[in-house]
């Protein structure tokens, strides 16, 4: 029994030992690299095409007396929100929380996790529109997919605490085999969207919410519902939507529906369009920049054309990376990066960023220079290492910490372009 004791003793010993080394080592988060330099020497290049959104900014006091919507269209990067929502977060908590923004009806993919709510669905299916490369185009809005409700199925919204919310928008088709939109909040009485109409074509209808609601649920009735997107609102501040799909190029968003982009960019016009396409063209081994010249130039004329208010700035293609050679050989390849050389940089990224930069000089769109921000040439494999990688294996998209940290640049170099222009008009006061 003695033994036993002294045994017990020192094992107890040990483990109060090991618990106080462990307190007196608390976790230190590692440093984070400083952003890069830009192509023009200056946060956001062309800032003064900003001005738009800047000047109704200004108007609210700065801190957003009415609605200051800011629309983000892009890839996979836009898609899951991180780096996004870090941008929402740190623009609403100067200018005040303007509602979540425009969000996909329903579950686009597996896993996907927006900032501010959670979303979750019943029943309800969701209808990706295919990508260009596949070869069939489906008309569809700027969500690049479709929720699909049969009568009875359901899809619910929960908002993260402190996350306002007065009002909700959709979008959808209607027509004259098409149900009730039933919105069934938790605080306030149902209200009901009817998309049984004569003649088929978007809608897009918002209902008012009583204060303090924190979620609802969004039921088909009578016959299927299709939605094009759902749009949650605050009374006044400022609203980040993101609209991504997975896999996507600018030429995916010339395939859209006009009438239906139309319709929602109308419905809740945007301040301000980030254009964050780039990395999926720059990976394609038979990009044409003659053709995405066009194509970039003419979705830009569309945009001014169907929200002629909204300022419009290019993300231009960040850097990226492919393991190994292709079958072409190494002429398809523009740099090696990596100790031993194991990791590539597709020759059409550059390509790519040549064209928005050219474009949107000559067009008057603001450039932010994302590729030199994230340190330029052979960052993504850096990025990628080290005790907190702030890029993800495949060396093209960032982990929660690298999108949190370039969320954190994009938001301070809009603050700081936003300052920096305001202190030319007033003097700094």
């Amino acid at each position: 029994m003695m033994v036993r004791a002294a045994t017990a003793a020192v094992i107890l010993s040990l483990t109060v030992g090991l618990s106080a080394c462990r307190a007196q080592t608390p976790y230190l988060p590692v440093e984070r690299p400083a952003p890069g330099d830009t192509v023009c020497g200056t946060p956001i290049c062309g800032a003064e095409f900003l001005a738009p959104a800047f000047l109704k900014l200004e108007a609210s006091g700065g801190r957003g007396a009415g609605r200051l919507h800011i629309l983000q269209i892009g890839d996979s990067h836009t898609a899951g929100d991180q780096i996004s929502g870090q941008v929402r977060s740190r623009l609403q908590a100067r200018f005040g929380r303007g509602g979540r923004g425009i969000l996909p009806p329903g579950l686009p993919y597996a896993g996907y996790a927006p900032r501010q709510v959670s979303v979750s669905a019943t029943g309800a299916g969701y209808l990706p529109a295919p990508l260009i490369a596949g070869g069939t185009r489906v008309p569809m809005g700027l969500a690049g997919g479709q929720g699909r409700l049969e009568a009875g199925d359901h899809v619910s919204i929960i908002l993260d605490p402190g996350v306002t919310l007065t009002a909700i928008g959709v979008c959808g088709q209607a027509g004259p085999d098409r149900g009730t939109l039933q919105i069934v909040p938790d605080i306030g009485l149902p209200q009901a969207i009817d998309f049984r109409r004569e003649g088929a074509g978007p809608v897009c209808t918002e209902v008012a919410l009583a204060p303090g609601t924190e979620g609802l649920t969004l039921v088909a009735v009578g016959a299927p519902v299709v939605l094009d997107d759902a749009r949650l609102w605050g009374e006044g501040g400022l609203s980040l939507s993101n609209l991504g799909v997975v896999g996507s190029t600018l030429m995916d968003l010339e395939a859209r529906d006009a009438a239906t982009v139309e319709a929602q960019l109308r419905a809740d016009p945007p301040d301000l369009i980030l254009l964050a396409y780039g990395t999926n063209e720059g990976f394609d081994d038979d990009f044409d920049p003659q053709a995405y010249e066009q194509v970039l130039r003419g979705r830009i004329a569309w945009l001014r054309a169907v929200a002629p208010e909204a300022a419009l700035m290019i993300m231009g293609a960040p850097d990226g990376l492919r393991r190994g050679q292709t079958a072409a050989g190494p002429q398809r390849w523009s740099q090696s990066c990596g100790s031993e050389g194991e990791w590539q940089t597709p020759p059409g990224l550059a390509l790519v960023r040549d064209v928005q930069r050219r474009v949107s000089e000559d067009l008057g769109v603001a450039f932010w220079d994302w590729y030199g921000r994230m340190g330029g040439a052979c960052s993504a494999d850096r990025l990628a290492g080290g005790g907190e990688p702030l890029m993800r294996g495949d060396r093209v998209h960032f982990s929660a910490i690298g999108a949190e940290w370039l969320g954190d640049i994009l938001a301070d170099d809009l603050m700081a372009t936003y300052d920096g222009w305001r202190a030319s008009r007033t003097g700094g006061d």
